[in-house]
């Protein structure tokens, strides 16, 4: 089972079965859609979400919170997510391959030309 939540201003705190439902439900719509313009432009609104695995492993999600440090960022340095970084996936070390396509890849993202 996997545990996510966001803090109460604004959030949500969300169950799921297994990574591969959680990561079916963030690559469909409406959300793929939501997240790859989100990460492209956050027009200013921070975004922080923690992902904890019930049997063991957690990771955060930050974008624009840099006014100062709140979960994991109190006291583990943050990575940037790019190559081999750039899939929870990869970060999670939940092996196997995404069923579904991300909403945007690296080089779209980083290719802002």
């Amino acid at each position: 089972m996997i545990f996510s939540v966001v803090p109460p201003h604004g959030g949500m705190r969300q169950y799921w079965q297994d990574f591969e439902s959680l990561e079916r439900w963030a690559r469909s719509l409406p959300h793929k859609e939501w997240w790859a313009q989100f990460v492209r432009d956050t027009g200013g609104t921070g975004f922080w979400h923690e992902l904890y695995f019930m049997g063991g492993g957690m990771e955060a999600v930050y974008l624009d919170m840099t006014d100062h440090p709140l979960g994991f960022l109190n006291f583990a340095p943050a990575e940037p997510a790019r190559g081999a970084m750039f899939s929870a996936r990869s970060r999670l070390k939940a092996g196997g391959e995404a069923k579904v396509v991300a909403p945007v890849n690296e080089e779209q993202l980083y290719d802002r030309g």
